[in-house]
């Protein structure tokens, strides 16, 4: 038997493979437009028939992009113009799932030279920068129809508002930005994003600015704020929306109270305050604020031992080692191995902290 043998590389047979793939799926649906031409007119190519409804005009070529590849299309016309046919169609809804996916991908973070490459790896044709940068300017549009909607026909009774910080290309440097957002309840319960803006900072300027556009845009009805204890923020909310009641937003006070905790308290003030705020009554809450401070003065009365001392010496009292001496010698005596036993380790221990001073 005659033995076959190839000069092409097994690294070569994946995209010959695609290739080949690419070739069938051309050849198949330019016979089904072939196919359906013939429909439309009632008789095939040069054929002379008298129930033939239309002549042909000749063909146009058409690049179709498919996930096996661009394969080119020789689409024929009609001389009446009236031939269509739905291949298009469908490869306008995958064209218009590829921008969204595209859309999203930019939104994510992924920068325009990657989506450039992973649309060429996924979709066996690449996007230039500049093209993908045409498409993102759309989501512009879209922000700016998003700020712009009026509020007329709806009553948002709870508003909540924030800020981030995000990072901002400007004149060839980056800066930090501040994103401010408020997003509302409405009648029904559904929350909504009302507005974005973007300021140089948080402060009562930037925030005037946005609430005044809200109001113009038809906000009304506001009973309830919540929002963090920014200064600035508190002002401008106290201007525009006077006769609403507002809240600090717990999850910023929970972080505050939890940054002026002890490490090992923090997991029990964390609770504390969650039944707190989680109370199903202002009595039952009154209950659990008591219990809270009982648990905060309890620890406290256990320092107060330390004030009895002279002012000079009280800094001296706060803890029971010498932080830089002691720590000093935790280290030498973690990372040398070869002194094994407890004289040996405490003389060691000895010898390089005598000389240290106390803080």
């Amino acid at each position: 038997m005659a033995e076959f043998q190839s000069t092409l590389s097994e690294s070569a047979f994946p995209e010959v493979a695609e290739n080949l793939v690419a070739r069938v799926v051309e050849s198949y649906l330019n016979n089904l437009l072939e196919e359906q031409m013939r429909d439309h007119l009632g008789a095939d190519r040069y054929e002379r028939t008298g129930e033939a409804r239309g002549y042909r005009n000749g063909t146009r070529e058409r690049l179709l992009y498919t996930r096996v590849g661009p394969v080119t299309l020789r689409v024929p016309q009609a001389r009446d113009g009236g031939f269509s046919t739905e291949i298009f169609q469908r490869y306008q809804r995958s064209e218009q799932a590829l921008v969204l996916a595209i859309l999203e991908m930019y939104v994510n973070g992924v920068s325009t030279r990657k989506v450039s490459a992973i649309t060429e790896s996924l979709c066996g044709t690449s996007i230039s920068k500049s093209a993908v940068s045409r498409l993102i300017a759309q989501l512009d549009l879209r922000v700016a129809a998003f700020n712009e909607r009026r509020f007329d026909e709806a009553e948002y009774p709870f508003i909540y508002v924030d800020a981030m910080f995000i990072k901002c290309r400007h004149s060839d440097r980056i800066a930090s930005k501040a994103a401010l957002i408020v997003s509302g309840v409405n009648a029904t319960g559904i929350r909504e994003p009302l507005g974005v803006a973007i300021g140089d900072s948080e402060s009562y300027t930037t925030w005037e600015a946005l609430f005044a556009r809200l109001q113009k845009r038809g906000l009304k009805g506001v009973v309830f704020v919540v929002s963090d204890e920014h200064s600035g923020l508190v002002e401008a909310l106290r201007k525009h929306f006077a006769g609403a009641t507002w809240q600090r937003c717990q999850v910023h006070l929970q972080r505050n109270l939890l940054g002026h905790s002890p490490m090992r308290e923090r997991k029990a003030v964390a609770e504390a305050a969650k039944r707190v705020f989680h109370a199903p009554d202002m009595n039952e809450a009154r209950r659990e604020r008591d219990r809270f401070v009982e648990l905060l003065q309890r620890q406290l009365r256990r320092q107060r031992h330390v004030l009895r001392m002279p002012s000079t010496m009280r800094r001296r009292c706060y803890a029971s080692r010498r932080s830089t001496a002691s720590a000093y010698a935790r280290r030498i005596c973690r990372n040398d191995s070869t002194r094994r036993y407890d004289d040996e380790n405490a003389s060691y221990a000895y010898s390089r902290t005598r000389n240290q001073p106390y803080d």
